[in-house]
């Protein structure tokens, strides 16, 4: 282990150095508490052997700030105490010190200390590395139901937390902020021709094009079915754009659809755009709403189209 012995005086302190180094451990020497405390501040230490009265930093203050401000490992702190002193041991336990020595220190009986010191930094040690996988585990288990597990865009549920913090932002700034519906065309004719294991490939391949299509300050989910919906930092016309960039590169991708002279030639998707700003001041799901009706509109005119509302109209977007 590597020990730290904190202690004011010369002949103590190699006393207590070159017992604790026959015992196989590494040493550290402080020659005050403030010096200790820095050395705590900046280096691994396992072992805090602490005289109890020493200039700067006393012993009991040294251990309440290796338990209050230290970060890092677990330090094993043992206070060294005078024999005409037994009330310094309560108060040095208090303090949080997890055992005491008392002067002069015989080797035997530090020895004992360590052996003690050794077996709860280890169990330490162990504890804070299962709370280390537990965290991970439970950030890969949130990671995994925030995630769509088909085509691993975020899901529903990832979309409504994430929709409500950029309302919330926009709210705040008073910065537009737009949706966009996606859905793919002819889908179910895609998969009464295919089948169902074709039909999820083609939206893990529509999904991998809308995603890698996206821009800083856009975000791509899974709504459900063949429906999409990507958020945009962006007014109406930003969006529009955006939507209409997602349309080319999916249809871009080229993946066949169908073998009659009705079916499309390749998968396609259509779009309906709808953007939140400041005056209106629309409610998250009346602004997806929106974007829903604006993507009957486009799927209306012969899909393959990009379509926003305004008003009683509604607008074909292009690039």
């Amino acid at each position: 282990m590597r020990v730290l012995i904190a202690d004011d005086e010369v002949t103590s302190r190699l006393v207590l150095k070159a017992m604790v180094s026959r015992l196989g451990h590494d040493c550290v020497l402080a020659e005050d508490g403030t010096e200790a405390w820095e050395i705590l501040a900046r280096q691994e230490v396992d072992v805090l052997l602490s005289d109890w009265m020493m200039p700067g930093v006393r012993g009991p203050e040294l251990c309440r700030r290796t338990r209050q401000e230290r970060s890092g490992g677990y330090v094993y702190v043992v206070l060294i105490t005078s024999l005409d002193y037994p009330d310094q041991v309560v108060e040095g336990m208090t303090a949080g010190a997890d055992d005491y020595l008392v002067k002069p220190v015989e080797a035997l009986v530090l020895q004992t200390r360590l052996i003690a010191a050794e077996r709860v930094t280890a169990l330490h040690r162990q504890v804070a590395h299962f709370q280390s996988e537990l965290e991970r585990a439970n950030l890969e288990l949130l990671g995994q139901s925030l995630t769509d597990p088909l085509t691993s865009l975020g899901n529903r549920r990832r979309m409504e937390q994430e929709l409500d913090r950029v309302h919330e932002r926009s709210v705040r700034a008073g910065r537009p902020y737009g949706v966009a519906m996606f859905d793919v065309d002819h889908f179910k004719l895609y998969n009464d021709h295919y089948g169902h294991q074709a039909g999820d490939e083609v939206l893990r391949q529509v999904a991998r094009a809308i995603d890698g299509a996206a821009r800083t300050g856009e975000a791509a989910y899974r709504y459900g079915g063949e429906e999409f919906l990507l958020v945009v930092d962006g007014d109406v016309e930003a969006t529009g754009l955006a939507a209409e960039r997602i349309r080319l590169a999916v249809q871009e991708t080229a993946l066949p659809h169908g073998n009659r002279p009705t079916d499309p030639p390749v998968v396609t998707v259509s779009a309906g755009v709808s953007a939140w700003e400041p005056a209106a001041d629309t409610p998250v799901a009346a602004l997806v709403a929106q974007a829903d009706r604006a993507l009957f509109e486009a799927k209306t005119a012969g899909r393959n189209q990009v379509v926003r509302l305004e008003g009683s109209r509604s607008l074909r977007c292009t690039a």
